[in-house]
């Protein structure tokens, strides 16, 4: 019998591998399909953005608790350590969870993650007992003072948040994966196509988070899906392991066994 292939977060096991936001969508009803068809186990929201104690949020937030999914809060649009605990401790008392995906931006151009305040608040954030996942760039020492600080998974982006522009650097992704074997990475930010997510995968990155390319799909539940099954399709193939790429070509049917005539053309 195959052992189950599960997620481990912080001590907790999950059944999916894919991370789904719940921002831009065109209607509540479209974000409550494409949860569903992803199969995900954890959803983004922003405190800044949705409020359950609000009476317009009512309904939105009754579709969040419909899904049955974890919460995982973020610290949008925060630009200090600061502002980010801070936010975490008021979305750790509404949304009652230890939780976060910890965000400091540093960098209103391409929205790149400020490392000197983000390793400021992480260290802060896991002091309080919180459950940090810090967005974070591709640089491997950023990640090592992160993995140092106690944060038990880390998201290193494969772009600019929103861009498309999907895997941009593999050598610095390939690399902290080498480096770091014991702790959870997640692709955060900037995966536009099934396909991208499931390179991810093929590298061996534990999980995907993404929102814009399902929300902004023409039909965000049947983008959800596919990139559900190419998420599923990446981790598979990386367990069965990859055959090594050659500069030279290598025929598939041997020659060994074949009528002389033909050996000796």
């Amino acid at each position: 019998m195959n052992t189950p292939d599960l997620l481990t977060l912080y001590g907790e096991t999950f059944n999916s591998r894919f991370l789904l936001g719940t921002a831009l969508y065109r209607s509540p009803e479209d974000m409550s399909k494409a949860i569903k068809a992803s199969h995900s186990e954890f959803i983004t929201l922003s405190l800044r953005r949705q409020n359950p104690q609000q009476n317009e949020g009512e309904s939105f937030w009754q579709l969040i608790k419909d899904t049955g999914c974890k919460l995982l809060p973020n610290t949008a649009g925060c630009r200090s350590a600061k502002e980010a605990i801070n936010l975490a401790e008021m979305s750790r008392e509404l949304f009652e969870t230890n939780w976060i995906k910890l965000e400091v931006i540093g960098d209103e151009y391409n929205l790149q993650p400020d490392p000197f305040e983000l390793l400021i608040a992480a260290q802060e954030l896991i002091k309080r007992g919180f459950k940090v996942l810090p967005y974070c760039t591709d640089d491997l020492v950023l990640c090592m003072r992160l993995k140092d600080a106690g944060c038990q998974a880390l998201m290193p982006w494969g772009a600019p948040i929103g861009t498309g522009q999907g895997l941009l650097n593999k050598y610095h992704l390939s690399a902290l994966r080498e480096r770091i074997t014991d702790t959870p990475l997640i692709i955060d930010a900037g995966i536009r196509s099934p396909s991208q997510a499931a390179n991810a995968m093929e590298m061996g990155y534990d999980a995907v988070l993404l929102n814009t390319a399902v929300a902004k799909a023409d039909d965000p539940a049947l983008m959800a899906q596919a990139f559900k099954l190419a998420i599923e399709a990446g981790r598979s193939a990386y367990l069965a392991g990859l055959m090594p790429a050659r500069q030279t070509a290598l025929p598939s049917t041997p020659v060994l066994g074949q009528p002389f005539w033909h050996q000796n053309k």
